[in-house]
Order: C-alpha cells, then structure tokens, then sequence
C-alpha cells in the first residue's frame, strides 16, 4: 500500500438521507477539501460507501484531525492503516500495529473488534476477530485480552478491494454540511448569544452573513472589531461570512424624541428586523436569524417576540429559544467565542436604555407609536449607510 496517512470519515446524519444522500455527501467532501486545500499532497474520496481521506506522510495527524472535526456533517474521524483484503495481509497490519502502540502508549491489554463490510468475504465478522486476536497474542507476548476495559480497541473493517484497521474514533460536530440549506442572515451583536445562534443554524447546513447594528460615535471602533473578531472565530465553522454594519443612531434619536421611553427598545428592535429583512432579500437570504432567548431580557418576553416578528413578513429562526444562559455560555466557551464576547464594549442595544422596559407590549400600541415616525424614510436612510466588510477564515 501506498506511504501516505489514511483517515476514514464517517458523516453521521449524513448516512441518513435516503435517496437524497449523494448530494450531502457532494457538499461534504467539498467542504472537507476545502478545509485541506492548504495542505499539498492531500486527496479526498468516496470509496466504496465511505469518504477516505490520504494526507502526505509528514502532515501531523492533529493537524487533520482538528480541520475535519470543524466541518459540519462529519460524526468522526479515524486515523488508519490500510491493507490488503485477505486474512493474512490483514493479520500482519495488525500485529504491525499494536506493537507500534505497544512502544509508544505501553499498552497491555486489548480487544479486536471486526466488521465485515463486503459480505463476500468468507470468514465472518467474529471468526475475523478471533483469528486477528488470537494471532496478536502469538506474536505480541506482552499483550492480554481484556474484552470489558482494553486498553485499545483495535477495529478491523473488512471492505471488498482493500481493508482498513483503526483505533481511535475521534468525535466531530456532525450536523449537515455547509451550502445544503440555503443563506440565513444573523443578526450580530457583540454579544454571547448571537455569534452561539449563527453556529447552530450553520451547523444545520445554512451558509451565514450578519448585520451588525452600531450607535457610533456612542459606539467605538473597538466594538468593531470585536464583532469582527467573532466573525473570524466563526468563520472556522462557517466559511466565508460578510457583515452589513449599519448606522442606527439616527433611528434611535427619532424614537427618544417621539415615542415613549418604556417602548424604545420594542421599537429599535422592529426597526432592526426592518432594516435586516431588506438586507436579506438582497443578499439572497432566507431567513432572519437571532440570539433571543425567551425571558432573557425585556425584549425577549413572548409577546415582545410576538410584536417583533410582526414587523416583518420573513422567517425568523431562534435557535437558543428554550436554552438556559449556561448552556449557551458553555456551548460559546466550545467554539471559542465566549472570551471576545464578554470583552466590555458596548453595542448599540445599551445606548438610550429606558430604566422600565415595556416587557409585555401591545402591537396596537407599538404601531401607533411608529406612526409617529416616518418609518419608510428612517430604513432608507440606514440602508444607505450600510458598509460591507468579508471575513475569511485564517
């Protein structure tokens, strides 16, 4: 067999589409050739059911692991050796391979568990475990069986043209690979929850960009940067991800001058889903997606969600809906936003903060307050000021 490292990845949700499964299957080995594309002498296939990754042979397996184990769709990696299909080809790898682990883990104990993909082969699965087994023993005298606790669990899978042994099962994200439910647009704050609420929706195939709202000069350039930065934490998972910034403070200094204190933030928050809902039709966009979390804060009580929603005719996905502020923070420490997220800059929801937010608003009301603004003319003037800013993955 070839000199080159061999990983074999399995998809997870992936397996589970019916007649719909080549075409995820496409999107993932692209995404996982993307993912490689930097790193020469790299080769992804499907192979007889399975999507076989070769990585030059001085590529450190970590460093593919880590990469893969990012793309959605992927359940787990495996680094393995690959052989020939017959038991005596199969036996050698074997016994190649638990004395390689013997050197470098020290290990005493083992189990061979066998998997006999091509049905044809003439031994079956647990005969392939027995002889494999019992042919380690032989010639690896330091090793003992340990069918309950091994210290390594070598699994053999027995495939038609060639066959594969393996150890470990390296968890990935699993999900659905990018691209294969269309383009949602985040709202992006500098937040915990928004940069946790765009993972979840890519995670379940959907390409990502974001609008991010700013007070300037009420808001820094640091906070800026900071939702910038979260972008780029974001990109890893997400690929490419455009961020629309746009001007709200003209909007905010209308609706403090004509509208009541206890409905500002109601009101902001319908205009933001204003502005957004026409970014995202020219961006080819979906759906609205957000960081609210029922009960959270004022503006996420049932009906204040109610009330936003009906300032727009699009789909809005919450994907934190029903989670509690620790899973989110924990699942934001995971992928790696949590530490920007809590830098202490401010975002454009602090500015004008009434001291009694209305928690349970009346649309009747909401919309006869708006009809104090020229609405129409306030989106077009923020539209205008909208700069766009492509985020690339490092």
């Amino acid at each position: 067999m070839e000199n080159r490292n061999i990983y074999i990845v399995r998809c997870g949700e992936v397996a589970l589409k019916g007649l719909n499964k080549p075409y995820f299957e496409r999107m993932l080995i692209e995404r996982i050739r993307k993912v490689l594309k930097p790193y020469k002498e790299t080769e992804v296939r499907r192979e007889d059911g399975l999507i076989v990754v070769r990585t030059a042979p001085d590529l450190p397996k970590e460093t593919v692991i880590r990469e893969i184990s990012k793309v959605f769709g992927v359940d787990s990696i495996s680094p393995a050796v690959e052989t020939e299909t017959d038991m005596e080809a199969i036996g050698r790898a074997a016994v190649a391979y638990m004395q390689q682990q013997i050197e470098e883990r020290g290990i005493r104990t083992f189990k061979v568990e066998a998997k006999r993909a091509d049905k044809s082969f003439p031994v079956k699965s647990p005969e392939i475990a027995r002889r494999i087994g019992a042919r380690i023993l032989v010639e690896c005298k330091v090793l003992k069986v340990d069918v309950h606790n091994p210290e390594c669990k070598l699994y053999v899978h027995v495939r038609k043209d060639r066959s594969f042994i393996y150890e470990r099962k390296v968890s990935a994200l699993g999900g659905l690979p990018l691209g294969t439910n269309g383009k949602g647009l985040v709202l992006l704050s500098g937040g915990i929850d928004s940069p946790v609420a765009a993972f979840l929706m890519a995670k379940r195939g959907m390409y990502i960009e974001a609008v991010h709202f700013h007070s300037y000069p009420y808001t820094s350039e640091r906070a800026w940067e900071k939702v910038k930065d979260l972008a780029q934490v974001l990109t890893d998972y997400c690929g490419n991800i455009k961020i629309h910034s746009v001007n709200l403070l003209p909007i905010q200094e209308q609706i403090v001058q004509h509208c009541p204190e206890e409905e500002m933030t109601i009101l902001i928050r319908r205009f933001m889903m204003k502005i957004a809902q026409r970014i995202a039709r020219e961006t080819g966009s979906l759906m609205l997606i957000t960081g609210e979390n029922l009960g959270q804060v004022a503006s996420q009580t049932a009906e204040a969600l109610m009330v936003t929603d009906a300032a727009v005719q699009m789909p809005v996905m919450r994907p934190l809906i029903a989670m509690d502020k620790t899973e989110i923070i924990d699942l934001a420490r995971k992928i790696g936003t949590y530490d920007i997220s809590i830098l202490p800059y401010e975002d454009c929801c602090t500015v004008f903060l009434p001291k009694h937010p209305k928690t349970k608003p009346k649309l009747s009301a909401i919309l006869e307050s708006e009809s104090r603004l020229n609405v129409e003319e306030l989106v077009e003037s923020a539209l205008k000021s909208v700069e766009t800013t492509e985020i690339r993955p490092k």
